[in-house]
């Protein structure tokens, strides 16, 4: 088919030709971007997805429709007790867990459409190199230091044991089945070395010791300073989103800072992690036998990832001044992209490219609560393709609900009302209509209608309203998305195909125009159609296979983002045939998809009848209805031996209350990894649990 397309630098897209290696110019603005490198012992989920790499995803073709040199990198973080333990439970080595759920992150972001540059992982001999690299440097430049701490070892299992792969009897309430970070029953926080009898979860004969274990610190309270002087600079630069560490006001909010760093472990007795490198000096000794901690290695999976994309890595990795570094994940990462992984590159001692701008997001829960892999509840993985729906779509709703600011709920309700009444009604429907039109009218070819190429003049006798509105949503749109407002690019992108269909609907385009006044209708129509190439490139960043699909309808190559209006497809021009978008969803499928994705109900069980079901908290699962009719018979065990009365059923249904909090703390401290937000979460959590604990107290001397 002809095409007829006005020359002009910079107007098309720059597309780097399969197996390109993209690398940075001096000179220019090279735009580095990465997401969360998510843990691979699970399946993500939406929340996930939208809270690191699908925004991301969206910011990186954004930067290529402006014809930036972009590179997108992410990859699984895969080492750590996490992992060691989610494969103990599926009894696989760590490495064929990490193969199996790194092949399912794939699969699921091929389906969203993600366009990485290099998805990677951090079990790589280049991941190796550069960690213990960064930290023999460390050692060097004086920022590590030796503390020895009591630990609990397995004889069996010839190994330190974590929190999570030990349990005994609780030294305060006696109960026989405390893990080693809390008890269930009394709900007291334990230190696994104050267990009584302990054991081992390999293996429950296993004989479990206390030993001294010693490890290597890194010296957080030493980098402090300069620390804060950088998180103050790259916050006013980067123009980083509000957060945990600091605020809008470019206050240091972050707690840990307030109260200064303190040394932090930067190796773990684990097999299953990069090998802590030979360091001479006494302070080292006995440490090649250890691995480098997950959460300092995690941030370093950014670089090796992308050394393995290129042996040039250095070049994105060492060049602040041209490079821009844009860092996208969830709330719960902050502190170790803004604290933790910048000191260590300070202490490293090289010319790091550094965090330039921060995007953080809230948490997306789902349909009135929250994601759940255990009960089957919500969307996770690939499963998104058996609702039907195209990726598109998901890429447009979870981006138009992107918990920017505070958390957000997904709705099968609003999902399926985004598909009819926005991308249907508003977008589908003003590109079908002119699209048709031309088709129909013109025979698939741009009439003349007497305009020169380049931009419209913001002057112009008949559209001059027009012509502004859109150059000014344009610059609207750039603003946005250079400031990484997500969210609101993908509004101006609406509002920019809404004021197209307004623009068909006055300017009256019909057969009766073309009739009456055929050279005002040829004029109408094509601007109508240029403004559809520019949507193109608006459109590409959130929906890729709309673009395309938009693309191959007018004919054209991928354009870039244009400043302003212009008449690039020219007259004589052949567009190809016009089809629709999208298809109506049934409202009533929002009902089948939440029954399909609403979860295992909990079923009903001889522990949960055994419990007494007038002293079980409502809504208590079946762990923590165990827990309460343990601490209910251990109650009861205690009164019989001491010949005390009976308990009220207000004191029974009390301690259980205390024992479901305990539960609360403990399944807080299993969460993993540790982040500020997650402590903090904890210490609220303990300070309920002491609350009740003061409040029963306070009945008891009452009664």
């Amino acid at each position: 088919m002809s095409q007829k397309i006005r020359e002009a630098e910079g107007l098309l897209r720059v597309v780097p030709t399969p197996g390109e290696t993209i690398m940075p110019a001096d000179g220019e603005r090279n735009v580095l971007i990465t997401s969360a490198l998510p843990y691979c012992n699970n399946v993500p989920h939406l929340g996930n997805i939208i809270g690191s790499t699908l925004s991301a995803d969206v910011f990186a073709r954004y930067n290529r429709t402006r014809n930036l040199r972009t590179l997108y990198i992410c990859g699984t973080d895969e080492y750590g007790t996490a992992t060691e333990t989610q494969a103990l439970k599926e009894s696989l080595t760590p490495r064929q867990l990490c193969d199996k759920y790194n092949a399912t992150h794939v699969e699921t972001y091929k389906w969203f459409e993600l366009g990485f540059d290099y998805f990677g992982r951090t079990s790589t001999p280049y991941h190796t190199e550069i960690a213990q690299e960064i930290y023999l440097n460390l050692a060097k430049n004086g920022y590590l230091e030796r503390l020895e701490k009591e630990q609990t070892f397995c004889e069996g299992c010839n190994k330190f044991l974590a929190d999570r792969f030990v349990e005994g009897t609780c030294p305060h309430c006696g109960s026989d089945d405390a893990r080693g970070d809390q008890c269930d029953v009394c709900g007291r926080t334990l230190d696994a070395v104050d267990l009584i009898n302990p054991r081992c979860l390999v293996a429950k004969t296993h004989k479990v010791v206390t030993r001294t274990t010693a490890h290597m610190y890194l010296k957080l309270d030493a980098l402090q300073p300069r620390t804060e002087d950088w998180i103050k600079k790259s916050w006013s630069e980067g123009k980083w989103s509000p957060n945990a560490v600091i605020n809008a006001d470019g206050e240091l909010i972050d707690a840990r800072l307030k109260a200064g760093l303190r040394p932090t472990p930067v190796t773990r007795d684990l097999s299953w992690g990069v090998p802590v490198p030979h360091v001479d000096g006494k302070e080292h000794e006995g440490m090649e036998s250890k691995v480098l901690y997950v959460w300092f290695d995690a941030c370093i999976g950014y670089p090796s990832i992308t050394a393995n994309y290129t042996p040039e890595w250095k070049k994105w990795w060492f060049d602040e001044k041209n490079v821009r570094l844009y860092q996208f994940m969830g709330k719960d990462n902050v502190y170790f992209h803004t604290i933790y992984f910048p000191s260590v590159q300070t202490g490293d001692g090289r010319p790091w490219t550094k965090l330039h701008h921060l995007s953080t997001t809230e948490y997306l829960n789902y349909e009135g609560g929250k994601f759940s892999k255990s009960h089957n509840r919500g969307v996770f993985g690939p499963a998104a393709k058996e609702t039907g729906i195209p990726p598109s779509v998901w890429r447009y709703y979870l981006i138009s609900t992107r918990p920017e600011t505070a958390d957000a709920m997904f709705s099968w309700a609003d999902l399926i009302a985004a598909n009819n009444n926005v991308l249907l009604n508003n977008f589908g429907n003003f590109v079908n209509r002119a699209l048709k039109f031309v088709a129909s009218q013109y025979d698939s070819t741009i009439p003349d209608g007497g305009d020169a190429p380049g931009p419209f003049s913001p002057n112009d006798e008949h559209d001059a309203e027009f012509i502004a509105d859109i150059n000014n949503l344009l610059k609207d749109y750039i603003d946005a998305m250079d400031a990484v407002k997500l969210r609101l690019g993908l509004q101006i992108v609406m509002a920019v195909s809404a004021r197209g269909n307004l623009y068909l609907q006055s300017s009256g385009l019909n057969k009766t125009l073309m009739a009456e006044n055929p050279k005002r209708c040829a004029q109408v129509i094509a601007r109508a159609l240029n403004l559809i190439y520019v949507l193109t490139a608006l459109i590409h960043p959130f929906m890729p296979a709309t673009e395309a699909a938009l693309l191959e309808q007018l004919n054209a190559p991928p354009r870039a983002v244009p400043s302003v209006l212009a008449y690039d497809l020219l007259a004589g021009h052949r567009v190809g045939t016009p089809e629709h978008l999208f298809k109506r969803i049934d409202e009533k499928m929002a009902d089948v998809f939440r029954e399909k994705f609403g979860g295992n109900k909990p079923k009903e069980d001889a522990l949960e009848e055994a419990a007494d079901a007038t002293h079980v908290v409502p809504g208590m699962s079946k762990r923590k209805a165990a827990a309460a009719k343990k601490a209910a018979d251990k109650a009861a065990a205690a009164a019989a031996a001491g010949g005390d009365e009976p308990k009220s059923a207000e004191v029974l249904a009390w301690e259980q209350k205390i024992a479901a909090q305990g539960l609360v703390v403990r399944e807080l401290k299993a969460k993993t990894p540790k982040t500020p937000e997650v402590e903090a979460e904890i210490v609220a959590a303990v300070e309920e649990l002491k609350k009740l604990k003061g409040e029963l107290a306070e009945f008891a001397k009452s009664a």
